[in-house]
């Protein structure tokens, strides 16, 4: 039991570090080993919510003043009509193709995003603000995951690091919410998870305030090249963790 408590203790500290360094990441990262330490992969999701929901309330706080609602509406309903479709049909994912898809993706489109980023300007139209809340809610609702299209949309649509921050965590946190009450409604906020929730906040405060020193002493410059890169990371993970 003890070493359970210590890795989820561990794992929050990795996940909101990452989350608040690079505004997303808490799920793709925490998702690698939580799956193991949980009874099932729906009570691992849920405790993988609402984790992320306390690390992304504080940032979204802080950063309040940054947020331009406007922008954000669209892609936010769109996520939570389309994650809520997928948890109600989510079971256990064992498509490990699928996952094998998701990681080349990522790894591919991080790849030219860093090249080609100089010429790209996602513009902040509802047809692809309907399209990255699309693929965020599939992500999100089956497989905890649901940041890097968002990240994509906001790292390319708002102008310092700031914006995209404060976007980026408001949006995940009315997200997280959301699925947090879908899949307590289906049965996943269970004892264990609650319980497993204690357990991990301390690491969540640790990793926090660890990850907003680093963030402050990034260049505007260069930070898009930090989350494309971390996008990258993060497709690996998912192919070697298929």
């Amino acid at each position: 039991m003890s070493s359970i408590v210590l890795s989820i203790f561990l794992l929050s500290i990795g996940a909101s570090f990452i989350q608040r360094t690079t505004g997303f990441g808490f799920g793709i990262f925490i998702m690698t080993m939580l799956p193991f330490l949980m009874p099932s992969y729906g009570e691992a999701t849920t405790l993988s919510g609402l984790l992320a929901i306390t690390t992304s309330a504080a940032i979204a706080w802080r950063l309040r003043g940054y947020v331009t609602w406007s922008r954000l509406w669209p892609i936010l309903l769109t996520f939570i009509i389309v994650s809520t479709i997928a948890i109600f049909v989510l079971t256990r994912i064992e498509d490990h193709i699928l996952r094998r898809i998701l990681g080349v993706a990522l790894i591919l489109i991080s790849i030219y995003f860093m090249l080609f980023s100089q010429r790209i300007k996602l513009p902040t139209t509802m047809s692809v603000q309907v399209g990255a809340g699309t693929l965020s809610g599939l992500m999100g609702g089956f497989f905890g995951m649901q940041g890097p299209p968002a990240v994509l949309y906001f790292i390319q649509s708002e102008q310092t690091k700031e914006h995209y921050m404060a976007m980026a965590q408001t949006y995940f946190l009315i997200g997280n919410v959301m699925m947090t009450g879908v899949r307590a409604y289906k049965g996943f906020f269970t004892t264990t998870v609650a319980i497993d929730y204690l357990y991990g906040l301390g690491g969540v405060i640790i990793g926090t305030l660890l990850g907003a020193y680093v963030f402050k002493h990034i260049p505007n410059h260069i930070f898009r090249y930090i989350v494309y890169a971390y996008i990258c990371i993060c497709g690996v993970i998912i192919l070697i963790t298929n």
